[in-house]
């Protein structure tokens, strides 16, 4: 090792350790509500202000072909009204108080947030117990959000440049398990859908026992303790969720899909393979593998295929673990003119140099230190503590390992990094999607 490396690498040891001593532990309290629902308390004294976050069990892979979209359907629905509350006033009630709102879906979860000023808590926690108990769901909101999903098909995917990636990056990957459609699921899916479907959806996964409520900011814990047992105590629980069987079917050979389509303005090339869900501990090897790949403008695949070839514009890698799998995929748009083989050939070797050779310790110190970097600074955000707590409450087996999970990256060693792009990103797992520009000329 050179003196200059030696240097290099004493410094990044030491950042590392500096950095270490900025993290503070998310403080919390937990219990469960007889009904099921689970909650948890957390105290920040940054503002006045306070933050409702409801993460529900239930995404896209709970879905059955056919019946595809339903979970972000609720997304949207959950924002109608409710037996207490008229149609559309839910925005409302939350803006006037000074707050904001929002909510999500993914492939395994659902969640919605209200932040507002700590003097509007119980409003927020009432609206939340009132969208979970005494939704509406009548044939004139069902009506409204077929319609506003459909809008949001048409403006964000449909006739856009690579608009529909996703549903091509998934369907290849995934085929013939519950995660190779998208959530916002088929538009003709929830056309055909009866007000019954959607009705017996919501009665089945929209439970207080499929849920994790999580409560933070500048809270009175008492108080705040009696007003979920006083809005949500009394909400009726039901029986276990029925939970979608995913089977991940084992790959011989790779799988190639070629995409036309006029609106497809520079060649893009996507490499994806099938990996493991967030509870294995190669998920995290892999995230530093990806980082190390395409992170920033000094990585790998930035530095080939962008600065030294330039055959692309953009080239990027990146994990997506899930609840029950995982994928690790490479994307790169090329430059005008460029054909598909030298990406496809560079993505090749760069992923068989880490397989023989593994990565620098200036790498591993480099990506090493962005995470932990990143790990802390996430803990400065109220909403991010949030969503951590209730992911790990719900998902990850144990609210406690919120608070060890920089350690799951710092265990992580050169070798396994190397030992995890041997073991996943073999040429049989391989799954490729390309976008063909189009000959308008002809």
């Amino acid at each position: 090792m050179t003196r200059r490396l030696v240097i290099l690498t004493l410094l990044l040891v030491f950042a590392l350790q500096a950095r270490a001593q900025d993290f503070t532990p998310i403080q919390y309290e937990e219990y469960t509500l007889d009904n099921g629902l689970t909650v948890i308390l957390h105290i920040d004294r940054t503002a006045p202000t306070a933050m409702t976050y409801c993460l529900y069990r239930v995404g896209s892979k709970d879905e059955v072909e056919g019946r595809t979209g339903f979970a972000h359907f609720f997304e949207h629905l959950m924002f109608e009204g409710t037996k207490n509350i008229d149609r559309g006033q839910i925005d409302k009630l939350i803006t006037a108080a000074g707050g904001v709102l929002n909510a999500s879906t993914s492939f395994d979860q659902t969640d919605y947030f209200f932040k507002v000023p700590i003097n509007q808590l119980e409003l927020a926690l009432w609206i939340e117990s009132e969208r979970m108990m005494h939704l509406v769901i009548d044939s004139l909101g069902v009506e409204t959000q077929r319609s506003v999903v459909k809008e949001e098909l048409k403006q964000r995917y449909e006739g856009r440049p690579f608009g529909t990636l996703g549903d091509n990056l998934f369907k290849t990957t995934f085929e013939g398990t519950p995660y190779e459609w998208m959530p916002i699921g088929v538009a003709q899916d929830i056309n055909s859908a009866s007000i019954e479907e959607f009705r017996s959806f919501h009665d089945t996964y929209y439970l207080p026992n499929n849920a994790c409520l999580v409560v933070g900011g500048d809270l009175d814990v008492a108080q705040t303790r009696q007003w979920i047992e006083t809005y949500f105590g009394s909400i009726p629980s039901g029986p276990e969720p029925r939970r979608r069987t995913v089977v991940i079917p084992e790959q011989t050979e790779a799988r190639e899909l070629v995409v036309e389509e006029e609106v497809t303005p520079l060649p893009a090339y996507i490499e994806s393979y099938v990996t493991v869900d967030y509870r294995n501990d190669d998920a995290f090897a892999l995230e530093l593998l990806g980082n190390v790949l395409s992170s920033g403008k000094s990585s790998r695949l930035y530095q080939r295929l962008v600065d030294t070839e330039q055959i692309a514009l953009q080239a990027s890698s990146f994990g997506m673990p899930l609840d029950k799998a995982g994928m690790f995929a490479f994307f790169a748009i090329g430059n005008q003119g460029v054909d598909f083989a030298p990406i496809e050939k560079a993505i090749k070797e760069e992923i068989e140099k880490v397989q023989k050779e593994g990565i620098t310790e200036e790498e591993f110190q480099k990506v090493r230190n962005e995470k932990e970097t990143s790990f802390t600074n996430s803990f400065l955000s109220l909403d991010s503590k949030l969503r951590k707590l209730a992911a790990f409450s719900l998902f990850y087996g144990g609210t406690d390992l919120v608070n060890r999970e920089l350690e799951k990256y710092m265990s992580v060693t050169r070798e396994d990094i190397r030992r995890v792009a041997r073991k996943y990103l073999q040429p049989e797992r391989r799954n490729v999607v390309k976008y063909v520009v189009m000959d308008t000329n002809s």
